[in-house]
């Protein structure tokens, strides 16, 4: 019985420790929703052709993967109920109904535009943030920098939270645009 136990940590356990120490990204624990639990051990993902399988919100992806995407430099108003909602109601002056409506226009937006597609991703110096969702900025195959069409058509404020800054000046200058011109959520 010790053989087995000994045979069982040599072949599988001690390998996927040194596998989760030495792993440069987050290691994923996968559901299908039955129990059923997996590890994708080894696996890399094609971030230059990825599906965006879902839409949560107006700023945030879920990929083929199942991994979630944050898009760097951009916030929509938030559709659930969330501490956020409440935050933004208490500084924004708006009932969280109005901001909630804005959510559901903002995602709608972002759902029309990236949901079911062909994206690539570029990444800038932090790669996740503190929930573990990728931070990235998203690219259609068209070339419609995601992040950047969102803050053009009016659908999205700004959030730049550094190091990643690297289109800060782009996403302020399409952002005061689309107020001036009262696009999207500024009509």
């Amino acid at each position: 019985m010790k053989r087995i136990i000994l045979l069982f940590i040599f072949l599988f356990v001690l390998p996927l420790a040194i596998y989760l120490l030495c792993a440069s990204e987050p290691v994923k624990i996968y559901s299908d929703g039955q129990g059923t639990f997996s590890i994708p051990l080894g696996e890399s993902y094609d971030y230059t052709n990825i599906l965006v399988k879902r839409v949560v919100d107006g700023d945030t992806l879920v990929l083929e993967n199942g991994e979630r995407v944050r898009l760097i430099g951009i916030d929509t108003p938030e559709m659930h109920e969330s501490n956020k909602l409440y935050r933004d109601s208490e500084r924004s002056g708006q009932d969280t109904t109005t901001i909630q409506k804005l959510g559901r226009r903002a995602y709608a937006f972002t759902k029309n535009l990236a949901e079911g597609k062909r994206v690539s991703l570029e990444f800038d110096v932090d790669r996740h943030d503190k929930y573990g969702r990728l931070l990235a900025y998203v690219y259609l195959k068209d070339g419609t920098f995601v992040n950047a069409e969102i803050v053009r058509q009016g659908y999205a404020s700004l959030m730049t939270i550094p190091p990643n800054v690297k289109y800060a000046d782009l996403f302020q200058r399409l952002y005061r645009e689309a107020r001036e011109n009262r696009r999207g959520l500024w009509r």
